[in-house]
C-alpha cells in the first residue's frame, strides 16, 4: 500500500455564512497555490453556517481533491473554528486566512518565502484597514488594554492572516483553554516573528459576522484567558480607598477631640460614611487577596506547557 504523503502547506479557512464569497475566494486562491510548486491542502472549516455554504463547499470538494471540508455541529465561533483547522492540518506549515477575501491571497508566496528562509511564525500586518471608525477605535482601545494587562505585545495592525511552522503547530495543539484568541496564544509561545505587509481588501460579499457585542465578548474572554491581572483590579482599588478612608477618619477623629478647631462641623452621617468607606476598602483588599489565590488556580488548570523550546535556536546542545 502506498503511504499517503503529507502536503507541504495547509491553508485553513474558517467561515460562517460565506456562501457568496467562497467561489470567488477559491478561484483566486487556486492559481496562487498551484504556482508555489509543491503540494498543499485547503481546509475549509464550516462553523455552523445556515446559508448555502455547506452546498458550495461540497461542490468545491467534489471537483478538487486538495479541498477538505470540516463541518462543526454548530456555530462555535471563529477562534474555535481556526483551532479545529489547525488541529487537522497535516502540512509542514499552516497558513490561516479569512473567507471574506479581505486577506489578499497574492501575499501567500511572500509568507512561504519567509518560512523557507527559517521563520517559524510569519504574521500579516495591515497597511490599511477596511472597517468602520467605531470598530477601529474599539480595536485600538482593546489592544492597548490587552497589552497592559497581559504583557503580550500584540500589535493593533497585525491580523489573523499568519503562517506557523509545524513545530509551532505542535505546541499550539497542547493548549487546552476554551475561551481563546488564536493570535494571542501563538504570540504567547514566544517564537520569533517575521512580518509581511499587506493591503486589506474590501469584503467579497455580505457583512462581517462579528458584531460589536461579539467583539466585546472576545476582548473580555481573551483578557481573562491570557492574564490574571483582572483578578487584582479590586486589590488596586482597595489600596487607594483604604488609606484614603483611614486618613479621613483619623483627621475627623482628631478634629472631634480638639473641639473642631478647623470648623469642619462633621455630622454623625459623615462619620458613618467614612466608616463605610473604610470597610469597603478593607473588603476590596480582601477580595484582591482571594484574587491572588484564584490566579494561581487559573494558571495551574490551564494545562499550558511549562515552557517552549525553539529547536531552531537551540543548536549545539549536548
Amino acid at each position: 500500500m502506498n503511504k499517503k504523503l503529507s502536503p507541504t502547506l495547509s491553508v485553513v479557512v474558517p467561515l460562517y455564512n460565506e456562501a457568496a464569497s467562497l467561489p470567488q475566494l477559491y478561484e483566486s486562491l487556486k492559481p496562487v497555490l498551484d504556482g508555489l510548486g509543491f503540494s498543499y491542502e485547503i481546509i475549509f472549516v464550516n462553523d455552523g453556517s445556515v446559508d448555502r455554504s455547506a452546498t458550495v463547499l461540497g461542490e468545491l470538494a467534489a471537483r478538487d481533491r486538495a479541498v477538505h471540508v470540516l463541518t462543526l455541529a454548530r456555530n462555535f465561533g471563529k477562534e474555535v473554528a481556526v483551532t479545529a483547522g489547525i488541529h487537522r492540518a497535516a502540512g509542514e506549515a499552516t497558513i490561516m486566512l479569512d473567507a471574506d477575501g479581505q486577506h489578499p491571497v497574492e501575499a501567500i508566496p511572500e509568507f512561504v518565502d519567509c518560512w523557507r528562509a527559517g521563520a517559524k511564525v510569519v504574521v500579516g500586518r495591515r497597511s490599511n484597514r477596511q472597517t468602520s471608525l467605531l470598530k477601529h477605535m474599539g480595536s485600538r482601545l482593546f489592544y492597548g488594554a490587552f497589552r497592559r494587562f497581559t504583557g503580550i505585545p500584540i500589535d493593533l495592525e497585525t491580523s489573523d492572516y499568519r503562517l506557523i511552522d509545524r513545530e509551532v503547530q505542535a505546541q499550539f495543539c497542547t493548549m487546552t483553554e476554551r475561551n481563546r484568541i488564536t493570535r494571542g496564544l501563538i504570540d504567547w509561545l514566544g517564537y520569533e516573528r517575521q512580518y509581511v505587509m499587506f493591503a486589506e481588501n474590501a469584503r467579497l460579499a455580505g457583512v462581517p459576522p462579528y458584531s460589536l457585542r461579539k467583539l466585546f465578548k472576545l476582548a473580555i474572554d481573551s483578557a481573562i484567558s491570557l492574564s490574571t491581572s483582572p483578578l487584582y483590579l479590586t486589590a488596586y482599588i482597595g489600596v487607594v480607598v483604604l488609606p484614603l478612608a483611614t486618613l479621613l477618619g483619623l483627621g475627623m477623629s482628631l478634629n472631634f477631640l480638639f473641639h473642631d478647631p478647623i470648623g469642619l462641623h462633621a455630622t454623625g452621617t459623615a462619620y458613618v460614611a467614612v466608616l463605610l468607606l473604610f470597610l469597603i476598602g478593607l473588603l476590596l483588599v480582601s477580595q484582591g487577596i482571594i484574587g491572588l489565590y484564584l490566579s494561581h488556580i487559573h494558571s495551574e488548570t490551564q494545562n499550558r506547557p511549562l515552557y517552549v523550546i525553539d529547536e531552531s535556536r537551540s543548536k549545539g546542545w549536548s
